[in-house]
């Protein structure tokens, strides 16, 4: 009979950063932190990841730019987001004031862009690490051009790098050919972290109007439909690079969360259910804690890439 372990720890380690317990939100789906005070207790989840911010402030794409799926959600926001200097004057004095570490995912169109954007947030004292998005499938520019050339993405995660203080995490996007190629690329680059997947390009059709239904055309498709795919390109990214991994994709309960772990994931993000239930990663901790507790797990890196492979 296994023995109960009384109170499991459940911090990690990430490219330096300490965090309570390896759960945060996918940034796009949690706003600046502060939208979600009213559900969830900031300071029980292990880290907050904000919305991505660019050099410029961005009115995203036009509506409709978000539908529903029979397992999930497509959405073309298009990155909107206040830019820059409007998150140093307005966002980040609330995030000083919560003990929990704070990541703030950004973007550019081009590689200067980039750069400085990285520049500012690496003088930035209450963040902790920058999530660079290359990933994004619903914008014109940038983005996904960067995220699905091996050499661009290499290109513009050395940029960043030169201009970094802080850790980077890199958001690798699953359409591509082999994620595997492309997370060596940013891994040699000067990656610390890789964070994987962002959504899958997908369509809907309003059968009414006999359109598509996003004015975008396509969007990004996430929830748990994409959860299987997203485990299998987690596992092969992990095998294939020697920094850690942030597991994302179609994530709902705690038994999900800790199906990435074992597969080798570090960390977690949570994005769509956040949608569904605003505060859903506090149930996720308290499930991650209950099974370590009921499995005799006493330290949740003991769990972090167990999988038996034989």
């Amino acid at each position: 009979m296994t023995e109960l372990v009384s109170r499991p720890s459940l911090a990690v380690e990430l490219a330096g950063m300490h965090l309570r317990n390896p759960v945060m939100p996918a940034s796009g789906t949690f706003g600046y932190g502060q939208e979600f005070t009213p559900y969830l207790d900031l300071e029980g989840i292990g880290a907050l990841v904000t919305k991505g911010v660019s050099l410029h402030p961005k009115a995203g794409n036009p509506t409709p730019r978000i539908a529903e799926t029979s397992a999930g959600m497509l959405n073309a926001i298009g990155l909107q987001n206040v830019g820059i200097e409007a998150f140093v004057r307005d966002k980040v004095p609330f995030l000083e004031r919560i003990n929990t570490p704070v990541v703030v995912n950004f973007f550019g169109n081009t590689l200067d862009e980039y750069e400085q954007v990285a520049a500012r947030l690496s003088d930035v004292s209450v963040v902790r690490a920058v999530e660079l998005n290359i990933s994004c499938p619903n914008v014109k520019q940038g983005g996904i051009v960067f995220g699905t050339d091996p050499v661009a993405a290499a290109q513009v995660v050395e940029r960043v790098r030169r201009q970094l203080k802080i850790p980077l995490i890199v958001k690798l996007t699953p359409n591509v050919t082999d994620i595997r190629v492309m997370a060596r690329a940013v891994e040699e680059a000067g990656a610390d972290v890789i964070s994987c997947i962002n959504t899958l390009t997908g369509m809907a059709v309003d059968l009414k109007r006999k359109r598509l239904h996003l004015a975008n055309g396509t969007g990004g498709l996430s929830g748990p439909a994409i959860k299987p795919v997203a485990l299998r390109l987690v596992y092969q990214v992990v095998r294939s690079v020697s920094i850690p991994v942030i597991g994302i994709g179609g994530i709902m309960t705690a038994e999900d969360a800790l199906e990435f772990l074992l597969v080798g994931a570090r960390a977690v993000q949570v994005g769509t259910a956040n949608l569904v239930r605003p505060g859903i990663m506090a149930e996720i901790v308290a499930g991650i804690e209950t099974y370590c507790q009921h499995q005799g797990i006493a330290d949740i890196n003991d769990w972090i890439g167990s999988l038996n492979e034989e």
